[in-house]
């Protein structure tokens, strides 16, 4: 293995633990009393990421701490277009907004996975799962380059600001490829760059904690998922997060002929 090989796998390795961290803390914190952002305090909160993002009827179905621990740019749930009896997985879900508002969308036939790295978020959840009697639910611990489901499982993923955290992007997509059935799809929330943008312009706007230096630009995030092996790919900008930097609704099919990628 070279030197420089090795030294991006420490970059990486460091960069996953700074998220971890940040979020472990975020989540303590609202376990605690407090509230929680992705941004570049755990405690900050604007109206471009966050519980404010979900509806006032949705946010109030759920537990207070599922609701002030959402770190995300979107709300996935009202893009994916859930239906009785599917089962989604949730790439990073932290409090467990999104799993629990699925997890309602699909009925008791269906089955809402959250899948997170950090112990503190999957007590949180779990706490939250407690507190909204959610019986077709199930929080798994691992990363999102390395989920412990089986392949052609899963019939929607859904993700909310997490991926462009991700220091090992086509390992992701090549996952969620992998789980979701054939016929399966993603509705996702993400920061996503201007293709002008160069990668050291968006580590200027942001750190990879406040969920924006990772982002992808608009062709690097198609590009990614089609080299994955997904179609119909459509990306829809909704709000800006950062100069030429948006939260972005990502859509995307596994062909129904796919088989395991």
């Amino acid at each position: 293995m070279s030197t420089e090989s090795t030294s991006t796998e420490s970059t990486s390795t460091d960069l996953r633990e700074t998220v971890r961290e940040r979020y472990a803390a975020a989540a303590v914190q609202v376990t605690e009393g407090g509230t929680a952002c992705c941004g570049p305090a755990a405690i900050e909160v604007d109206e471009n990421f966050g519980g404010t993002l979900y509806a006032a009827d949705e946010r109030d179905q759920l537990p207070a701490e599922a609701v002030a621990a959402s770190l995300g740019c979107g709300n996935p749930t009202a893009v994916a277009d859930l239906h009785e009896g599917e089962r989604v997985l949730d790439l990073g879900s932290g409090g467990g907004i999104d799993v629990l508002l699925s997890a309602r969308r699909v009925g008791p036939t269906g089955k809402a996975y959250g899948l997170d790295m950090t112990e503190e978020m999957l007590a949180l959840a779990r706490d939250n799962q407690k507190k909204a009697g959610a019986t077709n639910v199930e929080f798994l611990k691992g990363t999102i380059e390395a989920v412990p489901l089986p392949a052609h499982t899963i019939d929607v993923v859904i993700s909310n600001c997490v991926i462009n955290l991700s220091t090992d992007k086509p390992a992701v997509f090549a996952e969620m490829f992998r789980v979701l059935t054939p016929g399966g799809r993603i509705g996702i929330s993400d920061v996503v760059a201007d293709d002008a943008l160069t990668p050291e312009q968006r580590a200027e706007r942001g750190d990879y904690v406040g969920c924006i230096a990772g982002a992808l630009s608009f062709t690097e995030y198609r590009d990614g998922l089609s080299a994955a092996g997904f179609t119909d790919i459509e990306l829809t900008p909704t709000h800006t997060v950062a100069d030429a930097m948006h939260s972005a609704i990502v859509r995307a099919t596994k062909p129904v002929t796919a088989g395991d990628h």
